[in-house]
């Protein structure tokens, strides 16, 4: 399980926005094994076939989305500062202070009104990131334009890291964690004859996974995920969502998702066979590619498999190795049961 651990980091390295995902595309496709078709859609979902050792009766999909959240230039100010939206749901107290990366090289800091400026109850309330810049040095809009072009991505900087008892720390875990998974199933042995798609732009509005289940037209779909965990100081009972260290999240419900009962208690019972923990989301937040796939062509069963993580679309998302593993076993041990039910 080591090699997961270390394939986790490699791919959450690389920058992919929503709508930017060719790096992190062309990443994925070199690590395919030589016993797959694959296909890259209009919008840029990756879809790879992958043939079992038996063709279940009912077919089977696997989903995780390649984008991560990030930034887009909008503006170029007269002092040469850029003007910048988010890609996806960023909070701006994330951002403040933090530095990043325009096209991943041109490095800059994120500045906003300094603290003996601000009047009244300004320094209360959380700024919006339309007021906030990015500095990258320049000293005006002639010279910023040199380097910056509107439209430009822009991506945080930071480190991925190890500490604790076997915690991982970094961008974009959401969801590299999942096509790490996927391509670890991917590189082993099917017992079933599986479809697994790395969709794009999940992170504004799962816009990919309803595309690609067009194209699939899977009568089952399994999606991988790391789902938000508020397992820290001063947040009590059902409302810290789910835990670190507790195993894999399958839901029974979000904000774009009912979940398929029957698949949702057969999660827990095979986690329980196969010896793994499993936990489910106490609260009804969050939403994933389930939300397009379930209701696209004539309907999908699906569930949801994640891996629980801490300061979910910030720069150091926090997940536990185990919970990875977990969620790594379980969603093969899934393909299986699903495969065997359906035949």
């Amino acid at each position: 399980m080591e090699n997961l651990k270390q394939l986790v980091k490699e791919l959450s390295a690389i920058n992919g926005a929503s709508g930017d995902e060719s790096r992190i595309r062309a990443k994925i496709i070199s690590l395919l094994p030589t016993d797959v078709k694959y296909a890259v859609d209009n919008l840029g979902n990756l879809i790879v076939e992958k043939k079992g050792r038996s063709t279940p009766s009912k077919k089977l999909m696997v989903a995780a989305h390649m984008d991560e959240v990030g930034f887009i230039v909008t503006h170029i100010d007269d002092d040469g500062s850029l003007c910048f939206a988010p890609v996806g749901g960023v909070l701006p107290y994330v951002v403040f202070g933090r530095q990043l990366a325009v096209n991943g090289d041109i490095y800059g800091a994120v500045a906003g009104k300094p603290m003996h400026l601000l009047k009244g109850d300004e320094g209360n309330s959380q700024p919006k990131i339309s007021d906030l810049r990015i500095d990258i040095g320049a000293e005006n809009r002639e010279e910023a334009e040199k380097f910056v072009a509107l439209g430009d991505y822009v991506y945080f900087t930071s480190e991925q890291s190890d500490f604790g008892d076997g915690y991982m720390s970094g961008k974009a875990l959401d969801d590299r964690a999942g096509c790490a998974i996927m391509l670890q199933m991917l590189n082993g042995e099917l017992a079933y004859d599986t479809t697994f798609v790395f969709t794009v732009q999940e992170e504004v509005g799962t816009r990919g996974s309803a595309a690609a289940a067009y194209s699939v037209n899977p009568d089952i779909a399994v999606v991988l995920e790391t789902t938000t965990a508020c397992d820290i100081s001063g947040v009590e009972g059902e409302k810290k969502v789910c835990i670190l260290g507790n195993g894999a999240v399958v839901s029974f419900m979000d904000r774009g998702t009912v979940y398929d009962r029957e698949l949702y208690k057969l999660g827990f019972e095979t986690a329980k066979e196969i010896g793994v923990k499993c936990q489910t989301k106490t609260v009804v937040a969050g939403g994933n590619d389930s939300g397009a796939i379930h209701k696209s062509a004539g309907g999908v069963r699906t569930m949801a498999i994640s891996v629980p993580c801490r300061y979910l679309h910030s720069p150091n998302c926090v997940i536990k190795e185990t919970d990875l593993y977990d969620t790594a076993k379980l969603a093969s041990a899934m393909i299986n049961k699903l495969g065997a039910m359906n035949s």
